[in-house]
């Protein structure tokens, strides 16, 4: 891969990770595939050759687990949500230019012959090792069909993996005090003899991928702990029948994380046999050193980051270039319960009459990638209402029908260098978000420039200047030019509304299609009125909506009791820690944390911010100076008595835009309530906290 910035002249293979073919989609399941369909369409709106591929994991235990519960085989299991996740991601506009699945001819040929490589090259060797059995079933145990203790933090975990305590992948026979989760009786450990992948003897390797990976720092940075530490080869079979056989020992399948991202290869090569190599050639990316770049769930670094990039060296295939690792999703604080129905459901969020558009924004946008986004229907609400009808439509709606009633059409004038220069900026802020690996960039590149647009017509107010005034021409113009570039920019994140701005403007080409310097190409001459771009959500929408998210909630919790009343093990439902975020599992070395200046700070006023429902505009002293800070506490706090009031600030936190009012660091609170941080004496504003 060349390293250089995007564009470059290799090709690019974008992935999202494969999602489970074992339940429905929610939300919290989109953020990945929307943030890597933005990012393709951003890759390619700059002109670099890409493919958009994913598909869905249909082998591994919980498909198995799943399957056996309902009474079906693995496959009739798989492919229902198989197909059911084909035809939701294009509701969504997750264009992928290849869909397909792990149990498909074409991966199960490509995962042998990878393996195959592996063992010739020397990599891949046989152990025994203990392995989780059920006398009562008469079955062999892998992966979910165990549970028990992890043995590195002694929190409950799962066979392959500690998923409620530190996270760490776990090998065959780890699990201390095994329980079968098929007869619920304490498992055996017998020795079994399955083959290992040495990936300890590419450790120095590793290392030296991990400095070279792009992405997000927490993709980067996470994986060290394996790394540089003591690296442990790789258990790649398992007992089991469902999944890709062991070449030539039909005993034994492949771990599910062999064959699942081996799909990324192969269905590249789905599109390569589909378009023809001359459109799009799948081995000059794969085997040419092309730019591969994954878009992933934080819960699944290791696995991109380690494992997976070994796989490709040992076997001859090009490393990825960068790996972009997405926080986590909660609703209204608290995590995603499918089993409780606490979800926002894909399918659901559709049926309420809400376009993509608006869900695609809010995932984009909300934060950056890597950090943990927190849904809730009236901060959707307020996000919608303020800035894409209060600052994009807005903008591009009175620009255009003033245009359309004065000039029918564009005026002819030439575009001023003010303008001209600003949407130039936008571009640069377009690209570079491309190469910082930010969606959230990408996205506000797009709606800074529409609120430049609102600033601008409403300074020169073109409706106050006569019709023969030659700037009421050039102020209009001005305005068409900017519209347009917002449809141009703002694609990858709302395509459906860009292309019906397109048409509104009556502009050349396809809006999908055009290269990021369309958004100075001059628009149609004539076009008639415009129909506004969005529609205010009301906020007894909000109310009705979180009435029927209780509801549900309520309902399956309710039945989750009765099922459980008379068990001598108790409900959870009365644990108030299971309405806490979880400690996160990634952690921050000593030296991260004291990059961060955490100073006292004393409020020394306190206001609303014009326009937006829960943001108050404060002024701090930290004590070297005064400061202005922006959050989000305008309902939870009366702010005439906040003056006076010591707080908790971090101080070198970059300066952000809020509703047109900067924020120059960010106050902490706990919880809902905003519960503002303090100090319990009498700490002088600017000391430092440590």
């Amino acid at each position: 891969m060349s390293h250089e910035d995007f564009p470059t002249d290799d090709p690019t293979v974008v992935t999202c990770g494969l999602p489970y073919a074992n339940g429905d989609l929610h939300i919290g399941h989109l953020r990945t595939y929307v943030g890597g369909d933005i990012y393709s369409r951003a890759l390619k709106r700059l002109g670099q050759e890409t493919a958009f591929v994913s598909g869905s994991d249909m082998h591994g235990t919980p498909v198995a687990v799943n399957a056996e519960r309902e009474g079906v085989t693995p496959e009739e299991f798989a492919l229902r949500h198989h197909e059911e996740y084909e035809t939701t991601f294009p509701k969504f506009d997750v264009e992928f230019d290849n869909y397909g699945h792990t149990h498909d001819e074409t991966n199960v040929e490509t995962t042998q012959d990878v393996v195959r490589t592996l063992e010739s090259e020397g990599y891949v060797y046989e152990r025994e090792i203990p392995v989780a059995y059920d006398p009562e079933a008469d079955q062999w145990l892998p992966d979910r069909f165990v549970e028990g203790a992890c043995p590195y933090c002694g929190e409950h975990a799962r066979g392959d993996e500690c998923d409620e305590g530190c996270g760490r992948h776990l090998e065959p026979g780890e699990i201390e005090d095994p329980v079968s989760t098929i007869t619920g009786n304490p498992a055996e450990y017998h020795e079994r003899e399955h083959k290992f992948f040495g990936v300890s003897d590419l450790q120095e390797y590793l290392s030296g991928f991990l400095d070279r990976l792009e992405g997000t720092s927490n993709a980067q940075n996470q994986p060290r702990e394996w790394v540089e530490g003591e690296l442990k080869d790789w258990c790649i079979t398992r007992d089991m029948d469902w999944g890709v056989d062991y070449p030539d020992d039909e005993e034994l399948v492949l771990y599910v994380w062999v064959d699942a991202p081996i799909e990324y290869i192969s269905s590249t090569k789905q599109f390569t046999a589909r378009v023809g190599s001359d459109a799009f050639d799948w081995e000059q990316v794969w085997r040419d050193d092309g730019e591969i770049v994954h878009i992933i769930g934080r819960d699944i670094i290791q696995h991109h980051t380690v494992f997976w990039p070994a796989m490709l060296h040992a076997a001859d295939y090009t490393e990825p270039r960068a790996v972009m690792a997405s926080g986590f999703i909660t609703l209204e604080g608290k995590g995603f319960s499918t089993s409780r129905n606490r979800a926002v459901w894909a399918d659901e969020y559709l049926q309420e009459g809400f376009r993509p558009d608006l869900l695609r924004y809010y995932l984009a946008t909300n934060g950056g990638f890597q950090q943990d986004v927190d849904f809730s229907w009236a901060r959707f609400r307020e996000r919608v209402n303020n800035e894409l009808v209060g600052t994009v439509g807005n903008f591009v709606y009175r620009s255009l029908l003033f245009a359309a009633r004065e000039f029918g059409g564009t005026p002819e004038a030439d575009l001023s260098a003010e303008v001209r220069e600003r949407i130039e900026t936008a571009i640069d802020e377009f690209e570079a978000g491309v190469n910082d690996y930010s969606v959230r960039d990408v996205g506000e590149s797009a709606v800074r420039l529409a609120q430049f647009g609102n600033e601008y017509i409403q300074r020169n107010e073109p409706w106050k200047l006569d019709d023969d005034d030659p700037e009421k021409a050039q102020v209009i113009r001005d305005c068409v030019q900017i519209a347009a570039a917002v449809a141009v920019l703002f694609e990858p994140v709302v395509p459906e509304t860009a292309a019906r701005l397109w048409d509104d403007l009556d502009a050349d080409g396809d809006v999908h299609t055009v290269a990021v310097d369309a958004a100075l190409d001059a628009p149609g001459d004539e076009f008639g009125e415009p129909d506004e771009l969005f529609e205010k959500i009301p906020e007894e929408r909000v109310d009705e909506l979180n009435e029927k998210l209780e509801s549900r909630v309520a309902e399956a919790t309710a039945d989750d009791e009765a099922e459980t009343e008379g068990d001598d093990v108790a409900s959870d439902d009365g644990d108030a820690a299971t309405d806490l975020e979880p400690i996160a599992d990634e952690r921050i070395g000593f030296e991260d944390f004291q990059d961060l200046d955490i100073r006292v700070g004393e409020i020394l006023a306190a206001e609303g911010v014009e326009g937006a429902d829960k943001l108050a505009k404060l002024t701090v002293d930290i004590g070297v100076e005064e400061r202005q800070i922006v959050a989000g506490i305008k309902q939870l706090h009366d702010l005439d008595s906040l003056p006076g009031t010591r707080i908790v600030v971090v101080a070198n936190l970059e300066k952000a835009e809020l509703f047109g009012v900067e924020s120059n660091g960010m106050l902490l609170a706990a919880g809902e309530q905003a519960d503002l941080l303090t100090t319990q004496s009498d700490a002088e504003p600017g000391t430092k906290i440590k």
